[in-house]
């Protein structure tokens, strides 16, 4: 247990700021679980209505990602691969429906 007043505080700085970083790594994971299950709808009956959900999906989790990373939240290595992971997911898609 901390025994100083700032150690004290850092301690409680250090909490928050865990809590923080907690619901960001939620949010990204969730936004990307969203995505894939999105693309695999629509990888199961192609329609534009679809295409346009899937689009908006992934520029939704990007945000979260961008966001995260400029929050210190995640690296920028990690959300650069995890981006080209949720990219690399559409890809093939994309190629069959031109």
């Amino acid at each position: 247990m901390a025994n100083t007043k700032s150690s004290l505080k850092r301690a409680q700085i250090a909490e928050r700021n865990r809590l923080r970083n907690k619901s960001y790594k939620s949010a990204v994971k969730t936004l990307m679980k969203k995505y894939l299950n999105t693309v695999a709808a629509y990888t199961a009956n192609p329609t534009p209505e679809l295409k346009q959900e899937v689009q908006a999906r992934l520029s939704e989790a990007y945000g979260k990602i961008d966001k995260a990373i400029k929050r210190g939240v995640l690296h920028p290595n990690n959300g650069a691969r995890k981006k080209s992971r949720l990219a690399h997911r559409l890809k093939p898609l994309a190629q069959t429906a031109e």
